[in-house]
């Protein structure tokens, strides 16, 4: 199987467009061991065959579709919703999604949840900067992506059609004759330790460390594990889907460019085994059993596919003159809200990238802000945290309250003018931020990985005004005396 490259070499794992070894061109822009091929795009109209003439010409749903396939439409929206926010996909499968044995229910997992209103007794409110340390990949047990699903934060309630969570994913075992489907929302999903084979109705994903992957709602996927166990991040939407952030004045490139990002080809299963489909709806889950692949697609078209992309890929942007521009510039994806000013989630990264403002305080600036911000790091080290914040970690602050460097890097930030300099160098971190608040789980604020940012680091900021104050006393007093000179006193 395919094995994680060292991160540190990111700037070597594209191919581009170079030949195989059997003289083939692979697919764009992927990394030398991912091993599927891919389409460009984002927000397209897509369609793939994996036997060619299988899609109907002129029509979505004949009387008859070619191999006696059946026509099965998913729609993701309203029917009437606009053009640009209509989402939906046509698959030609062996057999449709509704041949299954019923639902059961599964008993309820404690470390997930879905309702983070505060008057759920299993969520905490909290204005304290929190932290975790990397949370352990369980040693024994067959845990599987969703078994090692854990909830962390979040707002709102999937009933509601509107909300968000952030999840970690902790498992040492491939999902095998099980698939899942999460019917309250959209997975975006970060691995950060192991790549994640991914198998879906639409083809097949490979997502490593320092790539993502989108898997929309209702869409059916398996999870398998080709580097053994595995951990990453999870942000789960409600109500929105992920879509790019407006450019303004950069233009038409830039931060993330839609022909980055990456869509499956059709690739069917057809097997007749027992399969185990697991369903998400409401916070709770459900059990179908089926004697048939829920991969048998074995063409498909439409705009509502998942979807991979290379962080690495990013383009990063920022001031070429002077000061911080706002963090928004590392915007990868962001999801609307119903305001149209706050978005319900964004999605950022930072990673390597050069600062050359002149005359700036280099470090982040102290800073209070309306969103909740919750940072992983996937990789390398990350300034602007503390050591404690390390590669499969999390750190959490929530609106408005106060954040910035100690004292110490403040001072030698101040002293002299620092140097064109390579930042973030060999490091990937992301923030999951949101215009809602945020509450804590009870698997979270109970965890012994969970501490808290020390206040005492801010200690120290001493009052640098005060050491001024002879010649703040004479500025105020030439000023009362003009002032007086000009009102003839």
């Amino acid at each position: 199987m395919p094995q994680l490259e060292d991160p540190k070499e990111y700037q070597k794992i594209f191919h581009w467009a170079e030949t195989q070894k059997d003289g083939s061109i692979p697919s764009f822009g992927v990394r030398k061991n991912d091993p599927y091929e891919y389409q460009p795009g984002f927000d397209n109209l897509f369609e793939s065959e994996a036997v060619p003439g299988t899609i109907p010409k002129g029509q979505n749903s004949p009387r008859c579709v070619r191999f006696g396939l059946y026509a099965e439409q998913m729609t993701a929206s309203a029917f009437v919703a606009p053009r640009h926010l209509n989402k939906k996909a046509w698959l030609y499968r062996a057999r449709p999604a509704v041949a299954h044995q019923g639902f059961t229910d599964l008993p309820d997992n404690k470390d997930t949840e879905s309702n983070y209103l505060p008057i759920n007794p299993r969520v905490h409110v909290s204005p304290t900067q929190l932290a975790w340390l990397p949370f352990d990949i369980p040693s024994d047990g067959d845990i599987d992506f969703i078994s090692g699903l854990r909830s962390i934060a979040g707002s709102g309630d999937p009933t509601l059609r509107e909300g968000l969570a952030v999840h970690t994913f902790l498992c040492n075992k491939s999902m095998e004759k099980r698939a899942a489907v999460n019917s309250d929302g959209d997975f975006l999903i970060v691995p950060q330790q192991g790549a994640l084979d991914i198998q879906t109705e639409f083809g097949m994903l490979f997502v490593q460390p320092g790539e993502i992957c989108v898997i929309q709602r209702g869409q059916r996927f398996k999870v398998g594990l080709p580097d053994g166990p595995t951990r990453g991040y999870i942000l789960e939407i409600w109500g929105s889907n992920f879509q790019l952030p407006e450019l303004g004045p950069l233009g038409a490139n830039g931060l993330a460019n839609a022909r980055d990002f990456l869509h499956p080809v059709a690739k069917y299963e057809i097997e007749q085994a027992a399969w185990e489909i697991i369903y998400k709806l409401g916070g709770k889950f459900f059990q179908s059993k089926q004697n048939h692949s829920p991969f048998d697609v074995v063409a498909w078209h439409g705009n509502y596919i998942p979807y991979k992309y290379d962080l690495t890929k990013f383009v990063n942007v920022g001031s070429i003159s002077v000061d911080h521009i706002d963090p928004s510039i590392f915007c990868v994806l962001t999801a609307p809200s119903r305001d149209p000013a706050a978005p319900l989630a964004d999605f950022l990264i930072f990673s390597p990238r050069w600062d050359v403002a002149s005359h700036t305080y280099r470090p982040p600036y102290y800073h209070r802000n309306a969103a909740s911000e919750l940072m992983g790091l996937i990789y390398g080290e990350y300034a602007g945290r503390s050591d404690e914040f390390q590669p499969g970690g999390v750190s959490f602050e929530c609106g408005f309250v106060p954040h910035g460097v100690a004292y110490e890097e403040f001072k030698m930030a101040s002293a002299a003018p620092p140097p064109e300099m390579r930042i973030s160098k060999d490091a990937v971190a992301f923030m999951m931020e949101s215009s809602r608040p945020f509450t804590i789980t009870d698997w979270a604020w109970n965890h012994e990985k969970k501490h808290e940012h020390e206040p005492k680091m801010w200690d120290n900021l001493v009052d640098n005004f005060s050491h001024h104050k002879e010649e703040v006393d004479r500025i105020l007093a030439e000023g009362v005396n003009k002032l007086g000179l000009a009102n003839g006193r």
